[in-house]
C-alpha cells in the first residue's frame, strides 16, 4: 500500500518534475503568463493562459479562445465545414481530458 511519503506531495522533488518533465510547459505558461494551445478529447482546441495546474493536468484557465470545426449534417447536400469559436474568460479543465498541450507558436 502506498503511504504519503511514496505520493511526494507538495516535495521539491515534485517541484523540480515541474521545471523539468513535461509538466514544464504549463510551469513556464504560468511564470510567463503566456499562452498555450490545448488539444481536448471532443476535437476542441483551448488557446489559453494558464493559471494554475496540478499533476493531473487539471488547469485553471483565462481569456479561452475555444475554437472547433462544425460539419452541417444536410441530408441533400455537401455541407461545407464550418469552423467555430468562442471566448470564455475564466475555465476550469479536468486534466482527463486533455491531449496535449503546445506553447503558443505565434508568441
Amino acid at each position: 500500500m502506498a503511504t504519503i511519503d511514496d505520493k511526494r506531495v507538495g516535495t521539491k522533488e515534485e517541484e523540480e518534475d515541474f521545471l523539468t518533465g513535461p509538466l514544464s510547459v504549463l510551469m513556464q505558461s504560468v511564470k510567463n503568463n503566456s499562452q498555450v494551445l490545448i488539444n481536448v478529447r471532443n476535437n476542441h482546441k483551448l488557446l489559453a493562459r494558464v493559471k494554475a495546474f496540478d499533476r493531473h493536468c487539471n488547469m485553471v484557465l483565462e481569456n479561452v479562445k475555444e475554437m472547433w470545426t462544425e460539419v452541417p449534417k444536410s441530408t441533400k447536400g455537401k455541407g461545407k465545414p464550418k469552423n467555430v469559436e468562442r471566448f470564455i474568460s475564466k475555465m476550469f479543465l479536468r486534466g482527463d481530458s486533455v491531449i496535449l498541450v503546445l506553447r503558443n507558436p505565434h508568441a
